[in-house]
């Protein structure tokens, strides 16, 4: 049952001094105990509380026992008096594999087990009974019964015994428990105990990075210390590298836990520290937004991501020491922020609260506009306002509702009254309104003029070259409703945004595409070729120009968006292998001997070639041509490609399954046998999808990847008719499965026949958050936006 913004409305006028004593016992291994002591005043009437599908409940109200009423979502308090009661609920509880409550997890190298309390939206009731919206904040409590060899970590300070601090008052979606046979790193600074935490079976991985893990942690701390005034609101801090989490981190107050992918098993390239250090930034900035300040509602998601994103971002790069982060943002995030705003389903970046009527809704606006598009809008408004006030704005906003909640009016009066700008009227456009403006390059003669087409005040830098893309000045300026004409730069090439200061569609005029198309590779500024690479990409672009660029992480990027939105969706389905090969030969084409970069060029080859004989020299010699090693990272995907191609057998894949020997490893092979050309390895793949009640989300997502191959349109066929046959009914198991079915969508395109199918499924009844993605599915296969 969905929880609604009137109902939460109605609790939070009813209920408040609300605090919980949780204590867990998770030993066994098929299910868990959770009981909970609630305490809060009421004002009288009825309430509820959320517990989500217990297999048996027993409650005390005030000490008296009573018979639950409970429909295995709510609990009813019925009829309580004015004034302060307690409420005990004792409940059996099912562990989760979907990584939406208490997670458990089998590590095959050595056997051992694990588990972890993955909350947040609506699904902390998956863990204990609660009130659960986010301003019901609550002082926590909590004890852990678990094997006694094991590391047990929550948001408090460890007191021994499986006990914890009491937190300050956090919603109750930021909770988490971590238990398992860790490896650990601790230490201690600015006063706090700190640590970093991995499976054992990782622990060799953790001891390679632990110094660079440490020095970066320290680095945001440090940084935040001199920026924010409100101190850093926590008694201790641990990251914890957690199996299975759906998300790539999550900012549980004083202890966040952080997908193992930024733990790679070997090759730690340049990208993956740079991705590393930004979500350590972005964590840590969470906890003072969303953690010590928090939305009201939901509608207020993006003042948490929007934020924590830019600073994630901003914070790694200036901060922490990581050049080029923000070089990452413009080339991988933005392009899909601008393409996600021409959608359908596009929202302001503040929506208002009527908007996300419910928690359903709430789920789909954790998306590419809450964080990228809102990460490049946060940038602006320090672009506009400038930093100093824009930071005295945020340190009124966190002092003044600090261990609260706090809306977007709140927000803007503090940055209102730290600046002489019109904070509300850049709101109105900014925040309130979907969509984005486009700024164009046009001419008055020779004359470059800047033209925006839209509705924004924008500040941003625009640079000139020479027709071969030599630099030839560069510029701050503004540009509104009135055409900028740049008569110093006649005749030259103009990219506007050069260095991606803010959130608009770039249409350049042709002499500058001109100069670009020929000379991009060539141009000096990283940050400006991803701009570029953004806003001129397509296939004839990339078969220019990718064999002469030298940034690993546009190479990636640039890979990476032409799969996705050309590949995969765009093309008519006969010109798919001449595009492959096109990219497969600009990726061979490797004119740089650069280690980093022939990664980059060789994981974009793994999925393009069609040359079975290179495959296979690869994983008999164990290196590329180039001589980059086949780390489990690349390794898996040329496994993948060369099964897809009919080069590799069952037992060949389960030959590399028992040399990888991880989960990891696990997962790859379920991929590659899902990818061979048979009709049974599709019929087997299907059939676990469809009908396993148990299966993770990595397990579904890994056999869809091998399922949907581009090769094999007539194998896979007959399952496009079942996926959207049995996608909303696999979608009721809960928000994090039905993102995985919804983007477990044919990664292929379609044809005629199977879009006409597409179309009437989508008018079908189809949960919410499956029917959002499945809309978006449809924009980008049937709409003009660009890749």
């Amino acid at each position: 049952m969905s929880l609604t913004l009137d109902e939460a409305r109605r609790r939070a006028a009813q209920l408040s001094g609300v605090s919980y004593e949780l204590a867990l016992d998770v030993r066994a291994t098929e299910a868990f105990r959770s009981v909970v002591t609630v305490r809060f005043h009421s004002a009288g009437g009825d309430t509820f509380l959320e517990l989500h599908r217990a297999e048996t409940v027993t409650m005390t109200v005030d000490g008296v026992g009573v018979d639950p009423a409970y429909d295995g979502n709510r609990i009813l308090l019925d009829g309580l008096a004015a004034g302060r009661h307690e409420v005990v609920v004792d409940a059996r509880m099912r562990y989760v594999t979907d990584g939406e409550g208490l997670h458990t997890f089998t590590d095959p190298v050595d056997g051992e087990r694990y588990v972890g309390a993955y909350l947040g939206l609506n699904i902390t009731q998956r863990l204990f009974a609660c009130f659960d919206q986010l301003d019901l904040k609550a002082p926590i409590t909590v004890r852990v019964t678990a094997d006694p060899s094991w590391t047990v970590l929550s948001n408090g300070r460890a007191l021994g015994d499986g006990g914890f601090a009491t937190t300050p008052p956090i919603p109750c979606d930021q909770l988490t428990v971590v238990a398992g046979p860790y490896h650990s790193v601790r230490w201690e600074y600015g006063g706090r105990p700190m640590g970093w935490h991995a499976r054992r079976s990782l622990a060799a991985a953790l001891d390679r990075d632990v110094g660079e893990l440490r020095r970066i942690t320290e680095a945001c701390y440090d940084h935040y210390a001199v920026i924010f005034t409100e101190p850093f609101p926590f008694d201790s801090y641990d990251q914890v590298f957690v199996p299975d989490l759906n998300w790539g981190a999550m900012e549980n107050p004083g202890c966040v836990t952080v997908n193992e992918f930024l733990l790679p098993r070997e090759r730690v390239t340049d990208d993956d520290r740079r991705r590393r250090a930004m979500v350590i930034a972005h964590e840590m900035s969470h906890m003072w937004f969303a953690d010590l300040v928090s939305p009201v509602w939901w509608e207020d998601a993006w003042l948490n991501e929007s934020f924590a994103d830019y600073m994630g971002f901003q914070v790694a790069e200036t901060g922490a020491g990581y050049p080029g982060t923000r070089v990452s943002f413009e080339a991988r995030f933005k392009p899909d922020s601008l393409i996600a705003d021409r959608r359908r389903s596009t929202h302001p970046v503040a929506p208002a609260a009527g908007e996300v009527p419910d928690v359903d809704t709430a789920a789909t606006i954790f998306d590419q506009i809450s964080y990228g598009k809102g990460n490049a809008v946060i940038r602006q408004l320090v672009t506009w306002l400038g930093e100093r006030d824009f930071l005295a704005g945020v340190n009124a906003h966190l002092t003044r509702h600090r261990f609260a909640n706090a809306t977007l009016d709140d927000l803007l009066s503090a940055l209102d009254a730290a600046s002489p700008r019109d904070v509300r009227g850049w709101a109105r456009v900014w925040l309130r309104q979907s969509g984005h403006d486009t700024i164009r390059v046009a001419r008055s003669g020779d004359v470059p003029v800047l033209v925006r087409d839209g509705i924004r005040p924008h500040r941003f830098t625009v640079t000139a070259y020479t027709p071969q893309l030599v630099p030839a000045g560069s510029r701050l300026v503004d540009l509104a409703d009135e055409p900028l004409e740049l008569p110093e730069w006649a005749g030259l090439a103009v990219v506007p945004n050069a260095h991606g200061e803010t959130f608009a569609r770039i249409d350049l005029d042709p002499i500058s595409y001109e100069a670009v198309s020929h000379h991009l590779a060539s141009l000096p500024d990283p940050l400006v070729r991803a701009n570029l690479w953004s806003a001129a990409l397509d296939l004839d672009l990339l078969a220019r120009q990718l064999p002469h660029e030298t940034s690993p992480t546009l190479i990636s990027a640039a890979l990476d968006r032409t799969r996705r939105h050309l590949v995969q969706r765009a093309l008519p389905p006969p010109e798919v292998p001449a595009a492959l090969a096109v990219i497969a030969a600009a990726c061979a084409a490797d004119t740089e001997p650069d280690e980093q970069r022939a990664v980059a060029l060789a994981h974009g080859l793994s999925w393009s070639t069609s040359d079975q004989e290179l495959l296979r020299r690869w994983l008999d010699t164990g290196e590329t041509a180039a001589g980059v090693r086949l780390d489990p990272e690349l390794r898996w995907p040329v496994i993948h490609r060369l099964a897809e191609l009919g080069g590799l057998d069952a037992a060949g894949i389960e030959a590399e399954r028992r040399r990888d020997g991880t989960a990891a490893g696990d997962l790859g092979a379920a991929t590659a046998l899902a990818a061979r050309p048979s009709a049974g390895a599709k019929s087997a793949a299907w059939a676990e999808m469809s009908t396993d009640p148990t299966i993770s989300v990595r397990r579904f997502q890994a056999l869809a990847a091998g399922l949907w191959s581009l090769s094999q349109p007539s194998l896979t066929g007959p399952y496009v008719d079942a996926y959207f046959e049995a996608a909303p009914s696999l979608a009721e198991r809960g928000q994090a499965f039905a993102a995985a079915v919804g983007r477990a969508f044919p990664a292929f395109p379609l044809s005629a026949e199977q879009s006409d199918r597409f179309r009437q499924a989508l008018d079908g009844e189809v949960p919410t958050v499956l029917r959002r993605l499945w809309s978006d599915e449809w924009d980008d296969r049937w709409s003009p936006a660009a890749i």
